[in-house]
């Protein structure tokens, strides 16, 4: 039931539209990570332990919506209106991960773009409405981002919207066939208490 509270939901921001990854998206996704392929790799979640490859976009789905069902992830499609097209287009990923409730209220945050789509505020825009709704809705004290080194481009979307940088993760996470260091951005709602999503728009 509590799952049942907290999803699905779908967020707006002008053209951004953020909601639930479903099945029927699986041609469409396909089609834009394998144009984003090669832009993605470096940044891509591997298996450590040598088991196969990770799930297939079926799995990947009935995965986060179980994990939404038992309200520990938020799992979105970025889609984005495009004039004279009557479907708004798909445009990356964003989900809200490792949802702790109880004494942390705490939850991890992980997104991609289509590289053609890049440098137009779709990330950070995307980050702030979904951390805005974490901390206002769904009464969420903290949300951390974090970020291989080496990407400068996510490095740009903290930088933007005020995440505090908590330092380095030696070795955090397996990325693209071996450990990867990681460095980890957090907010927390104290620090935002009129919300991120208008001082972004704001200083665009």
């Amino acid at each position: 039931m509590w799952g049942q509270a907290i999803w699905p939901v779908t967020l707006e921001s002008g053209d951004l539209i953020l909601r639930p990854i479903k099945l029927r998206d699986r041609a469409e996704w396909m089609r834009v990570r394998s144009r984003n392929a090669a832009w993605l790799q470096p940044w891509e979640a591997s298996n450590p332990v040598g088991q196969g490859d990770l799930p297939t976009f079926g799995g990947m789905v009935r995965a986060l919506n179980g994990q939404a069902r038992d309200a520990t992830a938020l799992p979105f499609v970025i889609t984005e209106r495009v004039p004279h097209q009557a479907k708004p287009a798909l445009v990356g990923q964003l989900t809200v991960s490792s949802i702790m409730w109880g004494s942390a209220m705490m939850a991890t945050l992980g997104y991609w773009v289509d590289q053609g789509r890049a440098g137009r505020g779709i990330a950070p825009t995307a980050a702030a409405m979904v951390t805005d709704h974490c901390f206002q809705t769904l009464g969420l004290h903290r949300m951390e981002i974090n970020i291989r080194p080496e990407n400068a481009a996510s490095l740009r979307v903290v930088e933007k919207l005020g995440f505090r940088d908590e330092g380095l993760r030696p070795r955090y996470l397996h990325i693209n066939g071996e450990w990867a260091d990681h460095r980890s951005f957090a907010l927390t709602a104290e620090e935002v208490p009129g919300g991120i999503l208008p001082r972004w728009l704001a200083n665009r």
